[in-house]
């Protein structure tokens, strides 16, 4: 089969991120709450007679230089490995309108990668199984596999493949705090691992913890957020920031470094400050999953 199909690759912010033992994988588990955002990459995803992957990037074209090596980039390894489990004998084309800040744990390349997998299962002659296709997606990333699935709020375990959908929130305003320092994920784990020696054993997160904002906001913590904040300053500034301005949650987001503040419906009460430490982007929380689009 051949055609087109358009996606909005929405972002991710972390309500909850807690970091345990290293696994006998090599990665260390998490328990983590995944909201999804409005923000979000445009991909566009076509397949035809042929062999082969292409990659288009546009939009800023400082966002679309920090998206890297195109041949690396996650949009197309996802649609290597589709057509490789599939064993589907096509040429697929990707289009990314860039929105989603890079290497701000806002997850943009995960997003994009799903997109990609969901894309190509709706133009795909023989559709992969969901099992398979949830099995494909924990290979490229662990965001992928929330990021593929049609929830807006999730609890992850393992390394984010194990989900547990919960009913979604309301939607509310969103501020994203961007500096211009990026944070390595493999940088924060190291500085997290000697700064508290041994990991903490599994939590228990009680069964209402996110069943409202007002209760999200009394459970939302990142273990990353005191280490990187020691190396980046400007961290607990947007917080502070975020918070001065009416924010009911200012946390980072994964690894770092991107800052977010949710605020209640009326939005944040007072402009930002003048800063060249930071930049902002207003959102939302999102409501649901915005469906894809058929082109031809």
């Amino acid at each position: 089969m051949t055609g087109t199909v358009r996606l909005h690759a929405q972002a991710k912010v972390n309500l909850r991120l807690k970091v345990f033992a290293l696994g006998e994988s090599g990665y260390h588990a998490i328990e983590t709450v995944f909201q999804r955002l409005a923000l979000a990459d445009l991909v566009t995803v076509s397949a035809s007679a042929g062999e082969g992957t292409d990659l288009d990037m546009v939009g800023d074209p400082a966002l679309v230089a920090a998206t890297g090596d195109a041949d690396r980039n996650l949009a197309l390894v996802a649609a290597r490995s589709y057509l490789a489990r599939s064993a589907w004998d096509a040429h697929v084309s990707v289009r990314i309108q860039k929105s989603i800040p890079v290497g701000a744990g806002l997850g943009g390349g995960s997003a994009d990668a799903a997109a990609v997998l969901r894309g190509l299962d709706a133009l795909a002659p023989s559709p992969l199984p969901a099992a398979d296709l949830l099995e494909l997606a924990c290979t490229i990333g662990s965001d992928v596999p929330f990021l593929l699935s049609d929830d807006v709020l999730s609890i992850g375990w393992g390394r984010g493949e194990r989900l547990l959908p919960l009913p979604a929130l309301p939607p509310r305003p969103v501020l994203l705090g961007i500096p211009a320092a990026h944070v390595s994920t493999m940088d924060a784990y190291s500085w997290l691992g000697r700064a508290r020696g041994a990991a903490p054993g599994p939590p228990e997160l009680p069964a209402d913890a996110f069943v409202s904002w007002e209760s999200a906001a009394g459970h939302a913590e990142n273990d990353f957020e005191p280490v990187v904040s020691e190396r980046l300053p400007m961290i607990p500034a947007i917080r502070a920031s975020f918070t001065g301005r009416g924010a009911r949650i200012s946390m980072l987001t994964g690894s770092g470094a991107a800052v977010f503040g949710v605020f209640d419906p009326n939005g944040p009460g007072v402009p930002a400050a003048d800063t060249t430490q930071w930049r902002e982007i207003r959102t939302a929380t999102a409501a649901h999953v915005v469906p894809l689009e058929r082109l031809d």
